[in-house]
């Protein structure tokens, strides 16, 4: 039975709908992947951190009884039928064991060629995993379990014995593998948030520095003048106060929306010292939030992505114009420098302070929603589909944007 994690973890991604014809890949293509690592994942889907493909390598690779893993765009893998026609010329060269099919977000499959027990195996792992991730990795142990189950023997007071002794290391097994999986969430939990405050720390004093620039005697400026930058001030000292009891990754998206409070009523307060009009209140640069309000909506693409329209200063406004590179906001992702936008789910709520859920759904769509196999962004906002026994990760539809056919859908 799908559980409620799985349900959960599927649950955070929108993506717009796939290409309408999705070709199956051919059998050698298949099988020189699993040969190679025991690991195939269709070309066509590229939201896989190279971190869930190295643990899926790692989990075929420890294995006792061979374990083989392919992850399939949707449309291919819609039915236990159409996933045996093409998985049989692949099990018939590669060999004997078991055989994890992922397809899209709806469906997983267990097959063996020569494994009798492949619906207990699914079950259990299923029952094992909290995200699609984990359900795959849980694969080896789910094959093991059922196996020993199998194994047990039956008849007389020993052979009870026999098998209550099983069942508890059954259990003591189990209870390994759930302690270890949630050490390892709070592990990455601990570092995701030092990074975001890291973040968050740098948006903080790059403002402060810019409101310590601006020189100003309130006592000889107007009213209005006065009352803007005093709102700068105290969006300022918000944020650094928000800034020191934030907790969860979550709750950076408070300091973020003084900070842009913060940069607005600056540029307010320069505008009038200047005798400039003060300017319609418009979201951040898209680009780089430390810019402050954008001046304009430019179109724009990411790398290998679709075009859509965001917010820009004036400054990166013209670099876009121009074939120029925009100044982007970049911060560290496992000891690498990448675009904020492009950083993975744990940003969004960073992202969301700044232009709010439903300018982020427009222009970070496909973007910031990061790897669905990874962490999922804002698990307690989401709702636990029911569960499914036919063999569909029960929930296809998700709110927030459109059907989540297969990981080949995003548009980054």
């Amino acid at each position: 039975m799908l559980t409620a994690g799985l349900v959960m973890a599927m649950g955070a991604v929108a993506a717009p709908a796939a290409a309408d014809t999705v070709e199956a890949p051919t059998t050698q293509e298949i099988v020189e992947e699993l040969e190679n690592d025991g690991v195939f994942i269709d070309p066509s889907i590229d939201q896989i951190s190279t971190a869930d493909e190295g643990a899926l390598e790692a989990a075929a690779a420890g294995a006792d009884t061979p374990v083989y893993y392919v992850i399939l765009p949707g449309e291919v893998a819609t039915s236990e039928a159409g996933i045996n026609t093409l998985m049989a010329p692949v099990m018939s060269e590669v060999g004997d064991g078991a055989y994890g099919v992922l397809g899209g977000s709806d469906h997983f499959y267990v097959t063996s060629p020569d494994l009798d027990d492949t619906a207990i195996i699914r079950e259990t792992a299923l029952n094992e995993g909290g995200n699609p991730i984990d359900t795959l990795a849980a694969l080896p142990q789910a094959v093991e379990t059922t196996q020993t189950q199998n194994e047990a023997p039956s008849g007389g007071g020993g052979s009870g014995l026999v098998l209550l002794a099983i069942l508890v290391l059954i259990a003591a097994a189990g209870g390994w593998y759930v302690y270890n999986s949630r050490k390892r969430r709070e592990a990455e939990k601990a570092k995701q948030m030092e990074e975001i405050r890291q973040m968050a720390t740098e948006d903080v004093v790059r403002l402060g520095e810019d409101v310590a620039r601006l020189e100003i005697d309130l006592s000889k400026v107007d009213d209005a003048t006065r009352s803007d930058y005093s709102r700068a001030m105290d969006s300022y000292d918000q944020a650094k106060s928000l800034l020191d009891t934030i907790r969860e990754p979550e709750e950076v998206k408070q300091v973020t929306s003084a900070l842009e409070d913060g940069r607005y009523y600056m540029t307010a307060t320069r505008a009038r010292m200047n005798g400039e009009p003060v300017p319609a209140r418009r979201g951040p640069c898209f680009f780089n939030p430390q810019h402050g309000p954008s001046s304009e909506d430019v179109t724009w693409a990411p790398p290998g992505g679709s075009p859509r329209s965001v917010t820009a200063c004036a400054v990166c406004a013209q670099a876009v114009r121009t074939g120029g590179q925009p100044d982007v906001r970049m911060v560290e992702v496992d000891g690498e420098r990448r675009p904020y936008y492009d950083a993975g789910p744990a940003y969004s709520p960073y992202a969301g302070g700044y232009f709010g859920m439903n300018m982020m759904m427009g222009m970070f769509t496909g973007m910031m929603m990061g790897s669905m196999m990874g962490s999922m962004m804002g698990a307690g906002m989401m709702g636990a589909g029911a569960e499914d026994a036919g063999g569909d990760f029960d929930g296809g539809d998700f709110d927030g944007g459109g059907d989540f056919g297969d990981f080949g859908g995003f548009d980054f």
